[in-house]
């Protein structure tokens, strides 16, 4: 029996992006052919929200200090870690948001557009995380810009 397929909370999704909180952004680096790059230059822009890039390079993207992982990040609140990995990549992260939740006070784990592990967004529920899946914000935005819930 396979596990069922993740649904998309559109309440939560327009809290998270209506919320001017920190977005940590897994798997962003300088490189700017990347989808990373830009979603989270759009963020940064176009909605106001700050960022922190995590990467291996930790380089500073979009003026925002990097880190190589989460458990780098000095003690501050976090609300979303958005994950720009590989599905096979994404447990690791979401493993160490958990591990580092209440440090980082972190509220949800966002993972990209076709990055999917539905074993890893159940351990995020079950550690008391929010959990969105297989969508990118610069997608939601228009929805919830539809519904009249602009910033």
């Amino acid at each position: 029996m396979g596990a069922l397929h993740h649904q998309n909370d559109q309440a939560l999704i327009r809290e998270l992006l209506m919320d001017p909180g920190i977005w940590v952004v897994v798997g962003l680096s300088s490189n700017e052919s990347r989808p990373a790059w830009s979603v989270s230059r759009w963020m940064t822009v176009e909605l106001g929200i700050p960022i922190i890039p995590v990467h291996p390079k930790a380089e500073t993207v979009h003026g925002a200090q990097g880190y190589a992982s989460l458990a780098d990040i000095p003690d501050q609140d976090i609300k979303v870690v958005d994950c720009f990995v590989n599905s096979d990549r994404v447990g690791a992260v979401v493993d160490e948001a958990v591990e580092h939740k209440d440090r980082l006070q972190i509220d949800a784990v966002w993972m990209q557009l076709g990055v999917v592990d539905e074993d890893a967004a159940e351990r995020a529920r079950a550690a008391g995380l929010d959990v969105v899946m297989d969508t990118c914000p610069k997608i939601e935005w228009p929805r919830i810009r539809r519904d009249g819930m602009q910033r």
